[in-house]
C-alpha cells in the first residue's frame, strides 16, 4: 500500500499481517555461546533476526552496539570459572528489546571514564548514553551475574528520565 492509496482495508490486512508475523515469533529468545570473540558476532546476527522478526529493525544499530559492548566484557573479563557458557536473553517490549549477558564471574563491569589515549575503557559509557541510563547489573540464581539493558525507540523529544546509578541493581528485575 502506499501513502495515497485511498483503501485503508489494504492499511489494516498489513497491520494484522505484521502482528499475526510479531505473535508467532517468540517474544523472548535464550542462547548460550562459548566465551570467545566469534560469539560476539554471532550473537549480534541472531539479535538482528529477532529484531527484523518483532517489527524493530529501526533498533538493529543501536542493539547490536550495545550487545556488543556487553558480550565483549564477558568474553574478555568473566572467563572464570573455567568452562562456563556466556548466555544471552533478548525479550521483545512493546517499544523496544530487552538485552541480557549472563556469565559466571561474579566481577561486576563499572562504568568509567577512559583518558583520551587509552584504547578501552569506553563501552559502558556508550551502553549508559544509547540506553539513557536504563541498564545495569544483577545477580543470578546460579553462579555469576547478568548485565542488562534496554534498548527503545523514544519519541522525538520526549525522554523519560534516565535511571540513576544506585537505582540500577534494583530495576533488575
Amino acid at each position: 500500500m502506499t501513502e495515497s492509496d485511498p483503501n485503508p482495508s489494504a492499511c489494516t490486512e498489513s497491520v494484522v499481517t505484521s502482528a499475526a508475523i510479531a505473535r508467532e515469533h517468540p517474544t523472548v529468545v535464550v542462547k548460550s555461546w562459548p566465551p570467545t570473540p566469534r560469539s560476539v558476532g554471532r550473537a549480534r546476527h541472531l539479535l538482528a533476526g529477532n529484531l527484523d522478526a518483532w517489527g524493530l529493525s529501526h533498533l538493529a544499530d543501536s542493539a547490536q552496539l550495545i550487545l556488543s559492548e556487553l558480550i565483549t566484557n564477558s568474553v574478555r573479563h568473566a572467563r572464570r570459572p573455567h568452562g562456563r557458557l556466556i548466555s544471552t536473553r533478548f525479550e521483545r517490549l512493546e517499544h523496544g528489546v530487552r538485552i541480557e549477558v549472563h556469565d559466571a564471574s561474579e566481577a561486576e563491569p563499572e562504568r568509567r571514564e577512559a583518558s583520551w589515549d587509552e584504547e578501552s575503557g569506553r563501552g559502558l559509557s556508550l551502553v549508559d548514553a544509547l540506553t539513557e541510563g536504563r541498564w545495569g547489573v544483577a545477580d543470578r540464581e546460579d553462579v555469576g551475574k547478568m548485565v542488562w539493558a534496554v534498548c527503545v525507540a523514544w519519541e522525538p523529544g520526549v525522554l523519560p528520565a534516565p535511571v540513576g546509578l544506585d537505582s540500577r541493581r534494583a530495576l533488575s528485575r
